[in-house]
C-alpha cells in the first residue's frame, strides 16, 4: 500500500452500429494490460480472429481467454501471481446481449437464472449486498445502485480498494455505450450515498428484534461452572 497507482479496469470496444463490448479486468495488471493491448492490435491488423470477426459472445470470450493465456505463457509467467480474470459484456447484432466471466485458465461461465450477476476481483466484502438485492426482476437502475453500494462496502473494509469507480449501463439492443460515469473520490453523489448507506445500516441494526434468550442464558450460566 506504500505504492499506490490508479489504472482503469474498464475497457470499451465500440466496433460499429451492431457490435459493442465492455471488458472488466482483475488480477495481475501487466497481464491485463498486455491482453487488452494484443486485442486492440488484432483489430488494427485485421487478424482472422478478433472482436470484429467473432460471431457470438461465447466466441468472443474464448478469444479473450486465449489471448490472456498466451500473454501469461509469453514471458514464462505461469502461476497465480500472473493470472488475470475478466468480465465480458456485450451484444452482437442479431443476438441477445450476454455477460460472461473468463477465468485465468481461459474458460468461461455465463450468467443464468440462478446466477444473475458475475463478479471478479475483491468480492467478499461487497458480495452480500448483491446476493440480497439482485434477482431476475431487478431493474437496471436498481442493479446499478446495488453495484455502487457493493463497491462502497468493499472500500470500507479493504483499504487497497478506492475511487475512482467507473460504471457503464448498457440497454439491450441500443448498441451504444454512452451511459458511462466515473466517480472520483470527491464526487458529491458518492459521498452522499456512503453517508446514507451508513445511517440506514445503523437504523436497521437498532430495529432488530432483541435477544429474547439473553436473560435465560445468563441464568443458566450463573448456575453452572465453566467458561461461557
Amino acid at each position: 500500500m506504500d505504492q499506490v497507482s490508479t489504472y482503469s479496469k474498464m475497457f470499451k470496444f465500440e466496433l460499429g452500429p451492431e457490435r459493442q463490448f465492455v471488458i472488466l479486468g482483475a488480477g495481475n495488471l501487466a497481464t491485463t494490460q498486455a491482453t487488452l493491448a494484443q486485442m486492440k492490435k488484432d483489430i488494427r491488423n485485421k487478424t482472422e480472429l478478433n472482436l470484429n470477426t467473432v460471431t457470438t459472445i461465447g466466441e468472443a470470450a474464448d478469444y479473450v481467454g486465449e489471448v490472456s493465456k498466451n500473454q501469461q505463457e509469453k514471458h514464462g509467467n505461469e502461476g497465480p501471481r500472473y493470472e488475470a480474470s475478466f468480465i465480458l459484456g456485450g451484444q452482437i447484432g442479431g443476438s441477445h446481449h450476454r455477460v460472461v466471466m473468463i477465468y485465468p485458465e481461459g474458460n468461461h461461465i455465463t450468467s443464468s437464472k440462478d446466477t444473475p450477476y458475475l463478479q471478479v476481483g475483491e468480492s467478499k466484502y461487497g458480495k452480500p449486498i448483491l446476493d440480497r438485492i439482485i434477482n431476475l426482476s431487478t431493474t437496471l437502475e436498481t442493479a446499478a445502485l446495488s453495484a455502487l453500494v457493493s463497491m462502497d462496502s468493499t472500500m470500507r473494509s479493504n483499504l487497497t480498494v478506492g475511487p475512482p469507480i467507473e460504471m457503464i449501463v448498457y440497454h439491450s439492443d441500443s448498441f451504444v455505450l454512452n451511459n458511462y460515469h466515473r466517480f472520483e473520490e470527491d464526487d458529491e453523489y458518492l459521498r452522499e450515498l456512503k453517508k446514507s448507506w451508513d445511517n440506514k445500516l445503523k437504523d436497521a441494526f437498532h430495529q432488530l428484534p432483541p435477544l429474547a434468550w439473553a436473560e435465560n442464558w445468563k441464568k443458566i450460566s450463573d448456575n453452572n461452572s465453566g467458561v461461557y
